[in-house]
């Protein structure tokens, strides 16, 4: 395996393991670095210690196409710096990256430290080795919320990394935030202050659009959409409903958790294709499960065609079911020629 001549069968051991089996990829170079990556590996169950004979910039360019959670590099921190300078692109998706020195007195976290769980994984190995973790997020280092943590735990979609950027250096520079919310909220951080204006905030969680607002919005996956159409009905017919839909009761697509329909449609391309574009699961639903819906309005059209009394209304209620209640219905159907479009909203409940 050791063979250069042998390198496209290392590459596919290589991916098989780090993708199926690992998530955390160890490099090292000098020999002391190589006995300190045993020892982290020991240490460390999720870990896979990359002992290919390929240069470093090859193999860490290689441990990032294959999607590691993480790469810890034991060497120079200006060989990681080079080597990941033309890799980065996407602060939500880059792997953590660490950096040791070959002795272990320091753990570096150098790159996605917060949604890459790098500053985590730093304080974790550092306190197993006896070393010292370096953390330079702002947040960490002043003991204040860091707002992207906040919005990945409560499962809120970030609408403008800038305005994350600026809203974190006011909450640090300030020491609060405020923040307005049309979901439930069970509890905040004690550096956040909840107002009832959404004039007036920084932060806004929501699924309504605001024009000309200048704060920070983090959108709820609280929306199901519920889409019956006719057949053959083109992906850009059902892509104009919604959209005009969305645009007419000023409603976020950030904010679509799910699309729902009737199972008779689980073949029907153009919706398909419109959920896949869209990045939003689709859910398909029988007759029964419709029908076992109260409250929607009734199509006999649609009844003598599929059995089921409605699609649009009582698919978006059933798709915006969870574990705390059933789905609220909050635009009716409305028809298109081949389209028909409603929306339901779940409950959405925000935690410190």
């Amino acid at each position: 395996i050791n063979s250069k001549t042998n390198y496209p069968y290392r590459n596919t051991l290589f991916y098989l393991l780090t993708a199926f089996l690992m998530k955390i990829v160890i490099i090292a170079l000098t020999t002391g670095g190589k006995k300190l990556a045993e020892k982290i590996l020991a240490l460390q169950a999720d870990c896979f210690f990359d002992k290919r004979d390929i240069p470093v910039f090859e193999k860490i360019s290689d441990c990032w196409k294959q999607r590691v959670d993480g790469i810890i590099c034991i060497m120079a921190t200006g060989i990681v710096v080079r080597a990941i300078n033309s890799l980065c692109h996407d602060k939500t998706k880059d792997p953590c990256i660490l950096v040791l020195d070959e002795k272990g007195q320091f753990v570096i976290s150098l790159l996605s430290g917060h949604l890459g769980g790098g500053n985590q994984l730093a304080t974790k190995i550092a306190t197993q080795i006896g070393a010292q973790a370096v953390i330079t997020t702002a947040s960490d280092v002043t003991g204040h919320t860091a707002l992207d943590l906040w919005a990945k735990k409560n499962n809120l979609f970030v609408e403008n990394s800038k305005k994350l950027t600026e809203k974190s250096a006011h909450l640090i520079n300030t020491g609060k935030i405020k923040i307005y919310s049309d979901c439930t909220i069970e509890s905040l951080p004690d550096d956040f202050e909840q107002v009832t204006e959404h004039d007036c905030a920084d932060i806004i969680v929501s699924h309504t659009v605001f024009p000309r607002c200048d704060a920070l919005f983090l959108r709820p996956g609280n929306l199901a959409v519920g889409i019956g159409c006719n057949r053959n009905t083109p992906q850009h017919a059902i892509h104009k409903a919604v959209h005009e839909l969305f645009v007419e009761y000023r409603f976020s697509m950030d904010s679509i958790h799910f699309f729902a329909s009737i199972d008779l449609k689980n073949d029907e391309q153009g919706l398909l294709n419109f959920a896949t574009k869209e990045d939003v699961v689709i859910k398909f639903y029988n007759k029964d499960q419709l029908n076992g819906v109260e409250n929607v309005s009734i199509s006999t059209a649609v009844l003598k065609a599929t059995g089921a009394k409605g699609v649009a209304e009582p698919a978006a209620i059933l798709a915006a079911g969870s574990a705390t209640g059933t789905g609220k219905l909050i635009v009716r159907k409305k028809k298109w020629k081949d389209v028909t479009a409603a929306v339901a909203i779940k409950e959405i409940h925000l935690v410190a």
